[in-house]
């Protein structure tokens, strides 16, 4: 398999492109020239690897979860630690190589959309270390439901602006934040949290965030001295998943799974799951996989998991479903939750409700692995959620 995707459209096959307003063209060519040259530039890798190590807090642990593992009667399970860098998530990998070209063009501001607070928190992080100013859009509901984010991000220095149209939560604040990078594209830079929106952010927030594959890779060669049988993920707009799975791309023995959110159950049309039940349109300047009705309108999602709240996924994802590279399956709000107590009970290790459908999944689907070696991307820490376990 070839795993240079995307081409110099930015299409993963028929997924991804630009499909945006023609004031953000020029933003978006620009952010694309600075980003190859970005990625060309010895001092910018140096100094992007500086701060994952010195501040982020990388290599992040490949811990095997002997409890889990014994508990779930599967060969090995082992976790990749993103909950225990700086913020609490991978959030930060992607936010760090982003401030380093907000800097690098010039922008004295970011914006960014946040739905679990996570990507919110990251920004206003990175802001804070380069003394830019910081407004995150956040849906009313996820606010509401995700206080101690909103808290972290105004003593960061950041400004919280509360979205109260749609449904509130994280469509209806990335609405709002590309709505004012069109009207401030010559001072602000838009720092888009996940591999979806429109190109180049698919390819580059995928590469910032292919650390976490690169290690884990590395890290179970040194275990194991093989490679694992399987990845596992969460996916909402996907950045945690494709950092995991794009370095095992070309690595045919390793089946990748993604998680969607069921939510309340895929017939219920309360759901997330763009890829197991949604059907190919635009959303947010991206074609990929949507929750749409059949008049084109965007659908409601629903997620207990507030990262997870969101009616698309990242092209990259459609097109690795496509071709078979990779499987997406669903959880519901229950075995998430489920999945969430589990691990905290077994291992010690609060998860963010996002990564507990990963969990969730090994433990519905415990009998297929039985003699697998696991790989599971622990995206964040559940301290955010832990008011939803009671």
């Amino acid at each position: 398999m070839n795993n240079r995707v995307p081409d110099r459209t930015g299409h993963f096959g028929e997924f991804g492109g630009r499909f945006v307003p023609e004031t953000l063209i020029y933003a978006l060519d620009e952010l694309e020239k600075e980003y190859l040259e970005a990625k060309e530039n010895k001092e910018f890798a140096k100094e992007f690897s500086f701060l994952l190590r010195e501040y982020a807090g990388r290599p992040t642990a490949l811990y095997l979860a002997k409890n889990l593992s014994r508990h779930l009667g599967i060969m090995k399970i082992y976790l990749k630690r993103e909950d225990l860098l700086h913020t609490g998530s991978h959030k930060i990998n992607n936010t760090l190589g982003q401030v380093l070209l907000a800097v690098k063009m010039g922008k004295k501001r970011l914006i960014a959309e946040t739905g679990a607070g996570q990507h919110g928190v990251a920004t206003a992080t990175v802001a804070a270390l380069f003394g830019l100013k910081c407004d995150i859009y956040m849906g009313q509901e996820d606010i509401g439901r995700q206080a101690l984010n909103v808290m972290r991000m105004r003593l960061l220095g950041a400004r919280v602006i509360s979205v109260k149209s749609g449904t509130q939560t994280l469509k209806d604040a990335m609405t709002e934040a590309l709505r004012d990078w069109v009207t401030n594209v010559r001072s602000t830079y838009y720092v888009i949290g996940t591999v979806a929106g429109p190109h180049p952010y698919p390819e580059m927030v995928r590469n910032f965030q292919s650390v976490i594959g690169r290690e884990a890779r590395g890290q179970i060669l040194n275990k194991e001295n093989r490679l694992p049988d399987y990845l596992v993920a969460c996916v909402g707009g996907g950045s945690n998943a494709i950092g995991l799975f794009h370095p095992f791309f070309n690595d045919s023995t390793v089946k990748m799974i993604g998680v969607e959110a069921a939510g309340l159950g895929l017939s219920s049309g309360k759901h997330s799951a763009s890829l197991e039940a949604g059907s190919v349109g635009v959303l947010h300047g991206s074609k990929s996989k949507i929750l749409e009705d059949k008049f084109g309108q965007i659908k409601n999602a629903h997620s207990v998991a507030a990262g997870l709240d969101y009616p698309g996924v990242g092209p990259e994802h459609a097109y690795y479903k496509e071709i078979k590279r990779a499987d997406y399956v669903a959880i519901t709000d229950k075995e998430a939750m489920d999945g969430f107590r589990l691990l905290s009970q077994v291992e010690g290790i609060i998860p963010a409700l996002e990564s507990a459908h990963a969990i969730a999944y090994l433990k519905k689907s415990a009998k297929y692995f039985k003699k697998a070696v696991v790989i599971v991307c622990l995206s964040g820490r559940g301290d955010k959620d832990l008011h939803e376990s009671y």
